[in-house]
């Protein structure tokens, strides 16, 4: 991204535009956050397909590649701005509607969790919690669906609480207050770019889940570790508990 141009200015030198990298917390772990979708289950492949087939039906072609850069990890609010500026608000209208009702009929005929997950959940001894981007309403029916809603019960923070969705940190600061519990203590597990890029601005450590849509360089970066099996998040958690997350890829 291009560096903002600033004028000089005679009598005092020019400050840089780039803020200083906030360094990686070092705390011991005491919570682990959890995105719903892509994460807990497998819901952004047909969430992709759906936008795909609504974009070549309302005016806005896609190919799934791009459904992904634009929409993946953004709330529904900032997605619907998006499709708006692109097509009208009244094709935005029917796009959000018709986005629903076909994502629920896809859920309903067969999704199930992201692989691996259950598997991890029953491993990790740490307290979760969830906070997505998607509604109440949504997390509902996708985490009844398959199970995972009682696991999360009572623990579930949606961007719709808070004034500004991902890559904005506040969601994630919602849920580690909510929960009682310091930033520089949460981990954060993510598969959208802008999951893990407001997790870094929470001054939080991420898990990067790879397995999915979004590919591993795009998750990449200060405090984040990029992982491609769900199986290793417990052991990775276990980890970061102990030493310095300096961001990387798991071991293969």
């Amino acid at each position: 991204m291009p560096t903002e141009t600033v004028e000089s200015d005679p009598i005092r030198p020019t400050a840089p535009t780039t803020p200083a990298p906030t360094p990686t917390p070092t705390a011991p772990v005491e919570l682990v956050i959890f995105d719903c979708d892509g994460v807990l289950v497998d819901s952004e492949r047909i969430a992709a397909r759906v936008n795909v087939v609504l974009g070549a039906e309302l005016g806005w072609p896609l190919t799934e590649e791009e459904v992904v850069r634009r929409f993946i990890g953004r709330s529904s609010a900032s997605i619907r701005e998006l499709v708006a500026a692109r097509v009208g608000a009244e094709r935005a209208r029917v796009w959000d509607e018709r986005f629903a009702t076909l994502h629920a009929e896809a859920v309903d005929a067969g999704l199930t969790p992201v692989d691996g997950l259950p598997e991890a959940l029953d491993a990790i001894t740490l307290p979760t919690c969830v906070a997505s981007s998607g509604s109440h309403e949504k997390m509902r029916h996708t985490l009844g669906r398959t199970g995972l809603y009682e696991r999360f019960e009572g623990r579930i923070h949606s961007a719709t609480e808070v004034s500004r969705g991902k890559p904005a940190p506040d969601l994630f600061l919602y849920a580690a207050r909510r929960m009682g519990v310091d930033p520089a203590a949460c981990v954060v597990v993510e598969d959208s770019r802008p999951g893990v890029e407001a997790a870094r601005a929470a001054g939080m450590r991420s898990f990067g889940y790879a397995g999915g849509l979004t590919p591993a360089a795009a998750l990449a970066g200060p405090g984040t570790v990029v992982f491609t099996d769900m199986r290793d998040l417990p052991s990775l958690i276990a980890a970061a508990g102990t030493a310095p997350g300096t961001g990387g890829t798991a071991p293969a």
